[in-house]
């Protein structure tokens, strides 16, 4: 399951409103690159029929099966304070992870 933090979902309502496409979700991803061999990607999509679906704080989120493999148990936030990084991934099977917070091994 990937959940997400009151302060993210409000962040991913308000650019869901602000987009054209109703019908599109939230997707969360890995694909290879960044400094530490796997980088984090999120954006909306429509479902696959292969997606896994998830329910966070009223999101809807999709996940294709071989991200699914690594993201398993993340939790996402969203800080957007004085030194704020935008989204966070806190991903509980990152061996490490890069300075940025958006790639990890």
């Amino acid at each position: 399951m990937i959940t997400l933090t009151t302060r993210a979902a409000r962040q991913v309502l308000s650019m869901h409103t602000a987009q054209a496409d109703a019908a599109k979700q939230l997707r969360v991803f890995v694909e290879t690159g960044g400094c530490s061999g796997m980088e984090y990607g999120m954006s909306f999509d429509l479902p696959k029929a292969d997606d896994q679906e998830f329910e966070s704080e009223g999101v809807r989120v999709l996940v294709d099966p071989t991200s699914l493999a690594y993201l398993m148990g993340t939790s996402i936030d969203f800080d957007d304070g004085l030194h704020g990084k935008g989204f966070e991934l806190k991903n509980p099977n990152a061996q490490s992870s890069c300075g940025c917070g958006k790639s990890f091994n």
